[in-house]
Formats: C-alpha cells, sequence, structure tokens
C-alpha cells in the first residue's frame, strides 16, 4: 500500500513541470548560502545530492556556490526539464532515483539536501538511505519556501480556494508537518531557521503558480473551470496595482545523523 502511495505521488507532478518550472517560487542563493556556510562550513569544494530535485531549483543554490551537484528526481517530466535547464553545467547530474533509493554510490556525498519534496518521502527509508550515501560526519540540509498558511488574510483565503478544489479537501499544507520534527532525525548539530518575505504576483503568474501545486486540478479536470473563477475572484479582491502580494518563509533545517554504532563522531 505504502509502495502504491509512493508511485502516485511520483506521478503528481506529470503535466505540471512546465507550470512548475516557470511559476514556482525560487530559492534565493542570497538568503540561503550565508545561513549554510556559517552555521555547517559549506564550502565549494563539497559534493551535493539534490533529492526530489525536481526542474532543479534548489540544485541551483548549491550550483551558485560552485559545488558539484547531483540531483535525483523520479518524475520523467521534471527530469527532462531539469536535465534541459542544466546541459551546458560540467558540474551537474540528473538521476533517475528516489530519496529511498537514489543510485548512488555508498560515503560518497558530502551534504544531502531535498527541498519541496521532503514530504512526498518514506522518512524511515529516505534517512537510512542518507546515511548510506553521506560520507562519515556528512550534513543534511532540508529547506521549504513558499507561502505561508497563516498570517495575512490574503494568505488565509488562497488557502481557502485551494483546499476548495484539491482532490480530497485535505489541508494543503499538511504534508509541511515533516519540516517540523526533523530535530528527531537529525541529532547533532541541529539548525532551525525561519526567515520571512514576501512575493508579488499578477494574475499570470498567480495562475501559473496555482496549477503547478500537485493538489491543483489540471485544466482538463471537470472542476477547472470553477476553480479558475474562483481564483479569479480571490485575485480580484486582493489586487493592488494588478498584483496580489502573499507572504512567504524559508523553513532551514540542517543537522547530522545520530553517529551509526562503532562510529566516532568528528569534533
Amino acid at each position: 500500500m505504502r509502495d502504491n502511495a509512493r508511485m502516485k505521488s511520483i506521478h503528481r507532478f506529470s503535466g505540471k513541470a512546465l507550470d512548475y518550472t516557470r511559476f514556482r517560487e525560487r530559492y534565493s542563493p542570497e538568503i540561503v548560502l550565508p545561513v549554510l556556510r556559517a552555521t555547517c562550513g559549506l564550502t565549494a569544494e563539497w559534493t551535493v545530492a539534490d533529492v526530489g530535485a525536481g526542474t532543479g531549483m534548489l540544485s541551483d543554490v548549491f550550483l551558485a556556490n560552485g559545488n558539484r551537484t547531483l540531483a535525483i528526481e523520479p518524475n520523467a517530466d521534471m527530469r527532462e526539464i531539469c536535465q534541459f535547464l542544466h546541459q551546458e553545467d560540467p558540474r551537474f547530474q540528473v538521476m533517475d532515483g528516489t530519496a529511498e533509493a537514489t543510485g548512488l554510490a555508498s560515503a560518497s556525498i558530502d551534504l544531502v539536501t531535498a527541498g519541496r519534496a521532503m514530504h512526498w518521502f518514506d522518512r524511515e527509508k529516505s534517512f537510512a538511505e542518507f546515511r548510506r550515501i553521506l560520507k562519515p560526519d556528512g550534513w543534511v540540509v532540508i529547506i521549504a519556501f513558499g507561502r505561508t498558511e497563516e498570517g495575512r488574510t490574503e494568505n488565509v483565503e488562497f488557502e481557502n480556494v485551494l483546499r476548495a478544489f484539491s482532490e480530497s479537501h485535505a489541508d494543503t499544507h499538511a504534508g509541511y508537518e515533516v519540516y517540523r520534527q526533523l530535530r528527531a532525525y537529525l541529532p547533532r548539530d541541529f539548525h532551525h531557521e525561519e526567515i520571512l518575505g514576501t512575493m508579488r504576483f499578477d494574475w499570470e503568474n498567480l495562475l501559473g503558480m496555482t496549477l503547478s501545486l500537485s493538489h491543483s486540478p489540471a485544466k482538463d479536470h471537470p472542476a477547472y473551470q470553477d476553480f479558475e473563477r474562483s481564483l479569479r475572484t480571490f485575485f480580484e479582491r486582493f489586487a493592488d496595482e494588478g498584483q496580489v502580494e502573499l507572504e512567504t518563509r524559508y523553513w532551514i533545517n540542517l543537522g547530522r545523523l545520530q553517529a551509526a554504532r562503532g562510529q566516532s563522531v568528528m569534533l
């Protein structure tokens, strides 16, 4: 049953990859890299594995730092776009794999990272795989970035639109609870940091960003027209000079795994 759920999550972004790469919020190297350099000592010499890489948005942060970066992505649509966007960068390699079975060599990676895909992973199996591929005392960095669910009225009402038209009508942020539980998996040198910001969207970019979400209806879905009308009503209610502003947040979590039995800890 769990394997069936994993396969369903892999295919949820099929057909959404173009919207994802055009419209989804991008990670900022100027925000992320200073945190990582100060906390885990990230240098350009490290080899990084970006697991659940999508089209390579989080990989771009590490490429900006000069790192050799291996993008592990199970979805063929995402992988194809990721390869196309980075085809001229010799430091970058795209691989077909999952968080639970990356296909990477044991003890070959200095830093494992994952972004918004983390909540799709089987936590126990993925962290076991991270332990296998990491060098001794390697780091795990989990970063989520996107709109907040609470706070501004605009954010609350936007979530209400999504919730009304998601397939399960479930909490559209429910999966993000995993980002609040990472200390248990990264007990050594754990660091958590949140950074607030805002993003502004005109109608085209708001619609595109929303369509890139896994739980939003596709254009051929029977509910799509009602969904777009509801989103347009939201936009017209909150737009100022043709743009809606939503509050965003970075959730940056990093640490090292518990030392394996018989393994010494480097201090």
